[in-house]
């Protein structure tokens, strides 16, 4: 994708021949090699917080721990759109999202996401008629991690699946140029793709969605410590890393 991505460009992917290629970025490094590898949308997640802060989940992040992290991407001028994740507890009502929003905004955010359907409509309302793109996500909620007493796959239930496909339309007339589907069925994810005429972006919830988001991390095998069934690291990069400093460790010694 050539020049600077915008929010209605990957809106626009929707159902076309390529399918949006997203991972997280944390920092000034890592922004310049996706960016370098033509990743169009790169997110400054809260999973922040268990790849690089170490907290046990994400509702320990506070604004201004994704703040320094946008910086820090922001200064690798990607042509990628970057996109910050609202902390936990920051966009519980309509002033202090937008409030939120504008923070990471001025720290170099070009998108912001939150999670919820119906039950923030109006702080998506609120964020996008300030002019600052929203990108939603559904299905398995991590700031709710403790609540549900771990991570669920969403959308078994037809309840469960109807109120998805709800949610996902409510976020798509609010505004949202697109949605992260985390953890929701296959199937459940494949109809909420066909029934909304904005992108999908899955996690763990299967092939039938506009494209797919990874923690890089989990991707390049940095974080060996915790495996995941929806994700095959393509590098041993933790324990190349070990191999390396182990080897100059011992030639310190002749």
């Amino acid at each position: 994708m050539a020049g600077k991505v915008t929010a209605a460009q990957i809106r626009a992917m929707k159902g076309g021949p390529e399918k949006i290629a997203s991972l997280t970025a944390y920092d000034f490094p890592m922004a310049k090699i996706l960016d370098e590898a033509g990743i169009p949308l790169l997110l400054v997640g809260d999973s922040l917080g268990m790849v690089v802060l170490g907290y046990p989940d994400t509702t320990e992040v506070k604004v201004e721990d994704i703040e320094h992290h946008v910086r820090a991407v922001a200064r690798a001028r990607p042509q990628a759109l970057v996109a910050a994740d609202m902390p936990y507890r920051s966009y519980e009502n309509p002033a202090t999202a937008l409030a939120t929003a504008r923070r990471l905004q001025d720290a170099g955010a070009e998108a912001v996401k939150g999670e919820g359907g119906q039950s923030i409509i109006e702080q998506v309302r609120a964020i996008v008629a300030a002019g600052i793109p929203f990108l939603g996500h559904l299905g398995m909620l991590p700031q709710h991690v403790r609540e549900e007493g771990g991570y669920h796959i969403k959308g078994k239930k037809e309840q469960e699946r109807d109120g998805l496909i709800a949610d996902a339309q409510a976020l798509e007339a609010a505004g949202a140029f697109a949605i992260v589907l985390e953890l929701v069925s296959p199937p459940v994810a494949a109809a909420i793709t066909e029934h909304i005429k904005i992108p999908t972006i899955g996690i763990g919830s299967g092939a039938g969605c506009d494209g797919q988001i990874l923690v890089i991390h989990d991707l390049v095998g940095l974080w060996p410590w915790s495996k995941l069934k929806h994700v095959k690291p393509r590098l041993n990069a933790a324990e190349q890393i070990r191999d390396a400093v182990t080897a100059w460790k011992k030639g310190l010694a002749h």
